[in-house]
């Protein structure tokens, strides 16, 4: 069986007509430029496939852009030229015997050849798939179990093996034939893929082309020169070093990565998918998912999470750490994160990630237009009982102007750091209203990690208005007054939506509360609640405070 992903047909894309039609690897690049978007089964799949083949395939065979000026020229051309497309061609023909998916007698791609479990056994497909119950992984919702008979096509099996080496889950893992380091059949203490130890941070185009492009990042001094992809790893070019263990085998080790290319390729796992001929064509129905390489820690040239940074690190650990989206939220909530440009100098604080850094630059030093819609794909995934399980998928998209990377005083920044920061204060006032009621009433306040909070009903309400804003706010530029007009305009949303969720709670408010009580910590009524949440909108919301002053102003006294 042979099932090559250079030729064969494997990477869904959208089409004109709604339909999912899939191409090769080859087609995917050269045809990049008129493809709008990838149609993949899971979210998660698209950093998996852009970093695991898309971006290093075409970062090792064209090289990284050296200069700003470069990534220019390659992002406005909108496509791959003819020159380019005979240097990806040709890339892709000299490495294709490693790109071969079930290729039993050679390296099948991002796996080892004759892997066996210490055990002798195999286990279903279902493994490679987190949102069916397998072992330890029961998620809530599955129509199936590690029991029934999943027969994965092997464009299917191409797409999960990549997510596994991307987001797999921790804990034990089978024990593999030729691993020095198996105990008991097992073994232990195995990290979450790379990719399930960050927030995971991604750029995006009108195009896949230029999804590529504002993915790669900008290498002034070039690629490294020993750095490289998974597929190339252990040739003449790219020997492997002393402590450092060649993919393609059972044997793994613990390492720094060489550089960019072996960072997006990194083998968090040994793989052997095993298929079977079947009437429709090759199936894999078992597989054998053992112990991969490990990162020592998260290297600062991983382009694709947000951090954290401590000026004054313990001994040993790095000043910046990867930062984790938080469950729950939307991306919005954390645009101050997104936002973050330059590193703080006082006390833990976030960084934005590298790529969105490059593209701030990119738009201050002229090389990217202000208007371009630029679009922020942010994932993750939720672990639970130690890693070894998946309890939820992070995904959210947004609209992000490009203004707002392009320096710290840029209107467009302060003006969506503004209006973030006004919802935040807002729905904290909702929630000190709703305590205030309760202790009026004479209960207690919500303990913090108990019940629902008023602030999130106005965060999920405000949704669809804050990503309004963020495409507004896309062409405002430095025109002052159509900022002032698209903060005005959002302001009254904001002060309508909390309005109503304050109402609703005035109006669920016993009578006793009317009253109030005494307590340790003051008086508490409902009226003096209710003022102090209207002080809050006058206080957090100028704009449409002016408003309503000026519309009180002009009212005729009443006769």
């Amino acid at each position: 069986m042979s099932y090559n992903l250079v030729t064969e047909p494997w990477i869904p894309v959208s089409g004109d007509q709604g339909q999912t039609p899939e191409l090769s690897l080859t087609q995917a690049l050269l045809e990049a430029h008129d493809v709008p978007s990838l149609a993949l089964p899971a979210p998660t799949m698209l950093p998996a496939l852009l970093r695991q083949v898309l971006l290093p395939v075409v970062l090792h065979a064209l090289g990284a852009p050296r200069t700003f000026e470069d990534w220019q020229r390659r992002f406005e051309q909108g496509r791959f030229t003819k020159d380019e497309r005979e240097l990806l061609a040709d890339y892709l023909r000299r490495h294709q015997h490693r790109f071969d998916l079930l290729s039993a007698t050679d390296r099948p791609f991002a796996q080892v050849a004759n892997l066996r479990a210490a055990s002798g056994e195999t286990k279903s497909a279902t493994l490679l798939l987190p949102s069916v119950a397998s072992g330890n992984n029961v998620p809530l919702f599955s129509a199936f179990t590690e029991a029934d008979v999943v027969e994965l096509t092997p464009p299917q099996a191409a797409l999960w093996l990549l997510h596994a080496h991307c987001w797999d889950t921790a804990a034990i893992k089978t024990g593999a034939v030729g691993d020095p380091k198996v105990k008991a059949g097992k073994t232990t203490g195995n990290p979450t893929g790379p990719l399930g130890q960050l927030g995971v941070i991604v750029p995006v185009g009108r195009t896949l082309y230029e999804t590529i492009m504002l993915n790669s990042p900008v290498l002034f001094d070039g690629l490294e020169p020993d750095d490289r992809p998974q597929w190339a790893a252990a040739t003449e070019d790219y020997p492997t070093t002393p402590g450092e263990a060649d993919p393609g085998t059972a044997v793994w080790s613990e390492r720094s990565a060489r550089g960019v290319l072996d960072q997006l390729t990194w083998q968090s796992r040994r793989i052997r998918l095993v298929a079977t001929e079947t009437p429709q064509g090759p199936r894999v129905t078992r597989v054998v998912v053992a112990a991969g390489d490990r990162l020592r820690l998260t290297p600062d040239l991983e382009p694709h999470t947000a951090w954290t940074h401590n000026p004054k690190p313990k001994p040993g650990q790095p000043a910046l750490r990867p930062r984790r989206h938080r469950s729950g939220r939307s991306a919005w909530h954390g645009l101050d994160t997104l936002l973050a440009l330059s590193l703080p100098t006082d006390g833990e604080g976030p960084y934005t990630s590298r790529l969105l850094r490059q593209v701030g630059e990119l738009d201050a030093e002229g090389f990217l237009a202000p208007a371009y819609p630029l679009r922020v794909e942010t994932y993750g995934l939720e672990y639970g009982n130690q890693s070894a399980v998946v309890e939820n998928a992070i995904v959210d998209t947004l609209p992000m102007p490009v203004a707002a990377l392009a320096a710290e005083d840029s209107d467009v920044r302060l003006a969506v750091l503004e209006a973030v920061g006004q919802a935040d204060r807002v729905g904290r006032a909702l929630d000190r209203l709703l305590m205030d009621l309760r202790r009026a009433a004479g209960g207690e306040p919500l303990p913090r990690d108990k019940g629902s909070r008023p602030s999130e009903l106005l965060l999920y309400a405000l949704d669809a208005a804050v990503r309004q804003l963020l495409s507004q706010l896309r062409h405002a530029g430095g025109d002052f007054d159509r900022l002032e007009g698209e903060l005005a305009d959002w302001e009254e949303i904001l002060w309508s939506q909390a309005s109503l969720i304050a109402s609703q709670l005035l109006a669920a408010a016993p009578p006793t509360a009317f009253g109030g009580r005494e307590t340790k910590e003051g008086t508490f009524r409902s009226a003096m609640a209710e003022r102090g949440f209207r002080n809050v909108l006058y206080a957090t919301l100028p704009r449409a405070a002016d408003a309503r002053t000026s519309q009180a102003a002009t009212k005729e006294p009443a006769v």
